[in-house]
């Protein structure tokens, strides 16, 4: 195992998959992830201006690394149809050298 203090996984809600499948193309073809995992039919409850609601959505499971957070974050916000998106970073602790060096060579290339 290796240190992964540089990766990160930002998780993000969309409405649907057909937004869950253009949000990963976008991420994946400017080179802010190497991975996108899209996982259909969660259920989700929330409050949404002073109210409880809740909806089918799709969770994106991004695999990136610091260097594009920022970037990562812009797009998502600009093709996003929510007012406000789910946009949250988790930092990786540590994961398998093989898959740690496939990651960061998927994440590099120019924006």
């Amino acid at each position: 195992m290796k240190s992964a203090e540089r990766f990160f996984i930002v998780l993000v809600t969309a409405p649907d998959l057909k937004t869950a499948r253009v949000l990963a193309r976008a991420a994946l073809q400017a080179r802010l992830i190497a991975c996108a995992n899209l996982i259909p039919k969660i259920e989700s409850h929330y409050w949404w201006q002073g109210k409880i609601e809740s909806g089918a959505e799709v969770l994106l499971v991004f695999k990136t690394q610091k260097s594009k957070l920022a970037s990562l974050e812009k797009l998502i916000l600009a093709k996003h149809p929510y007012d406000t998106p789910e946009f949250i970073v988790l930092p990786l602790s540590a994961g398998n050298q093989r898959y740690l060096e496939w990651l960061k060579s998927n994440c590099s290339g120019a924006l």
